[in-house]
């Protein structure tokens, strides 16, 4: 159940269109050509799937009878199997284009289809091993990190604190005093999107009449969540069950908005859906190479967002202020996170143990207390997040730093912010998988 806290807020211009139906003039079909039938196909496909499994369909905003009639009979897990096999099949039959976009959009398709099959064969009862999962779902496999290497970043972070007891413990009474407060959560919430959003749009144009709407809810497994609804429109929801710190604002408002997943979808239905006709677009199937790209282009767009010390910057004139905190430790605070932050990968191999049948819920729970510098609350509410998810956790890190170097390599040794950011908005308009990052 949604459960706002605060007053809802609405961002940029309001729309006028209709829903989109897949491409520039809403109710026109594409042309046809064997790769626009595969994709209505597998449309149908991914909607159908869905009814299924709850969290499949992430986003729609197709033709609303294609939808309807996913929704009036659900097939067989069998049947689902054998259309996906079939399309991959009509794929594979369909000559390589010589154009670089109709290549990337056959690849897709491919890749795409190779992931919905091993979605029904996973929801049928076969079981994967959390790298064989990550690969057949998201087209890539995380690297695995031992202890030691996540050790030597705690012993760092000791020294930060003097003091007996856990660092876990002497990190959190540090991190209280940046607690961002009930009262001033929306304030904070909503300059860190004006902020977000107006070093974007120096960047990329985006359509007249994109808007998104923002709640507050509870008892979510995530910190915060993009729905897309299409016609340019999200609604982002930012979970508050646990205390929101400070550096929860810029992130969240660059990875569900500006430059992250509501650009990005933006981009996609504008450049794709409507601009090209390609139907595939307007669902996103959540347990799909598409995340990958997702969730790693929308935390890399922090970095894009805010390079270098901008954030800081930003941070301390306008954010602390805002909630009240000091901004003379603004820097401290971010020296302390950037060591945090070097501790990504550790959820990885929380989830890897744990989904692999290595470890139980406590003992996951507990690896990442010790070496994720999560609070108990917060590690519980990890685990949560691997039962609902599972290894889909790889598409945060890994995603962002394959998008990173990616990235930087695209746009060369020392490049401008303003090449990175043209290489950045590329990306997010095509149709790129994971595996074509490397």
């Amino acid at each position: 159940m949604k459960i706002p806290l605060v007053t809802i807020v609405s961002l940029g211009i309001a729309a006028t269109m209709g829903i989109a139906q897949g491409t520039e003039s809403a109710g026109q079909s594409p042309p046809a050509s064997p790769m626009n039938d595969v994709a209505e196909r597998y449309v149908k496909l991914v909607l159908a799937l869905g009814q299924h499994d709850a969290d499949y369909v992430d986003a729609y905003y197709g033709p609303p009878e294609w939808k309807q009639q996913a929704e009036s009979r659900k097939a067989p897990l069998t049947e689902l199997a054998a259309q996906a096999k079939a399309l991959a099949g009509a794929v594979d039959a369909i000559p390589q284009p010589a154009a670089e976009m109709e290549r990337l959009r056959r690849q897709y398709l491919q890749r795409q289809l190779s992931a919905v099959a091993a979605r029904i064969r996973m929801l049928a009862g076969e079981r994967l091993s959390f790298d064989e999962e990550s690969r057949a779902l998201y087209d890539a496999v995380a690297p695995t990190l031992p202890e030691a290497h996540f050790q030597k970043i705690l012993d760092q972070l000791d020294k930060e604190f003097p003091g007996d007891g856990p660092v876990l413990a002497r990190y959190e009474k540090f991190r209280s005093g940046f607690v961002v407060s009930r009262e001033t959560l929306d304030a904070v919430f909503q300059a860190a999107i004006k902020g977000c959003r107006e070093r974007t749009l120096e960047h990329v144009k985006l359509p007249d009449n994109e808007r998104f709407t923002v709640e507050y809810v509870t008892n979510k497994s995530w910190s915060g969540y993009n729905w897309y609804q299409g016609n340019f429109r999200s609604l982002i929801q930012v979970n508050t069950d646990l205390p929101v710190y400070i550096d929860r604002a810029v992130d969240l408002a660059c990875h569900e908005g500006y430059p992250g997943h509501h650009v990005y979808n933006a981009l996609l239905e504008h450049h794709l859906v409507r601009g090209r006709g390609w139907v595939e677009f307007s669902v996103y199937p959540l347990f799909s190479p598409q995340s990958l790209i997702a969730e790693g282009t929308a935390n890399y767009g922090i970095e894009v967002a805010f390079p270098g010390p901008a954030r800081t910057a930003f941070e301390k004139t306008v954010l602390f202020p805002a909630a009240g905190l000091d901004p003379a430790r603004a820097g401290e605070y971010y020296r302390v996170q950037g060591l945090v932050d070097q501790l990504a990968y550790a959820g990885n191999e929380a989830a890897r143990r744990y989904l692999n049948g290595q470890i139980d819920r406590a003992a996951a729970a507990a690896w990442l207390e010790r070496y994720a510098m999560m609070s108990t609350d917060r590690a519980a509410q990890r685990v949560r997040f691997f039962d609902q998810y599972r290894s889909y956790v790889i598409n945060y890190n890994l995603g962002k730093d394959l998008v990173r170097r990616f990235i930087e390599r695209q746009a060369g040794a020392g490049a401008s912010d303003a090449r990175r950011w043209a290489e950045f908005e590329k990306l997010l308009s095509s149709p790129r998988l994971p595996s074509g990052l490397q």
